[in-house]
């Protein structure tokens, strides 16, 4: 064999390794003679079939068209979360007042509002304000999540010196184990 045929064969396996390593096909190739080919036409891979747009997700919470001078409102009328005996973890049932409220405030960056934690009477008093203060801070937590900013809310802790209702009795604590949102009057 003559080092021209060598040199044929190399050309042509050399081509045909970047043919086949290309994504992109060349219009021609050579043959093993080292004469031009015409390469088969490529054909576009066909293109993946776009990712159907996620839907919205649904509020459970209608849009807020109120505001919290109106007494009639959901946004006036529902300004307490409650919670368990000795805890500070915000309930899953008040999660869309908390969605009603958040959206409200974010809506409104011009107003500001205290979030009074509260507890029962049960507990020393130094225990009861810190209890207040976290449940007041696990309340302005779930409140930014809507877009509230940390200028519109003051967190504080009235332990058990603001009662909802008078009594001894567990109807009576748990009105009392709360954080309420006060709004200015204005």
């Amino acid at each position: 064999m003559s080092t021209t045929h060598f040199t044929r064969i190399a050309m042509a396996i050399a081509v045909l390794t970047l043919a086949a390593c290309s994504t992109t096909k060349l219009a021609e190739t050579a043959d093993v003679t080292g004469k031009a080919v015409a390469a088969a036409p490529a054909s576009p891979a066909p293109a993946p079939a776009p990712a159907p747009a996620p839907a919205p997700a649904k509020s459970a919470v209608a849009a807020v068209v109120a505001d919290h001078l109106n007494p009639s409102s959901l946004i006036s009328k529902e300004r307490s979360v409650y919670f368990d005996f000795d805890q500070f973890v915000i309930k899953a049932n008040d999660g869309p007042l908390i969605e009603r409220q958040g959206k409200y405030l974010a809506s409104k960056q011009n107003l500001a509002i205290r979030v009074e934690g509260n507890a029962d009477e049960r507990g020393g008093r130094e225990y009861n304000l810190a209890l207040g203060q976290k449940r007041a801070d696990a309340v302005v937590r779930a409140l930014k999540v809507y877009g509230v900013g940390e200028k519109q809310l003051e967190a504080v802790s009235l332990g058990s010196e603001k009662p909802a209702m008078q009594g001894h009795d567990e109807v009576v604590w748990a009105q009392n184990r709360r954080v309420d949102l006060a709004y200015p009057n204005k």
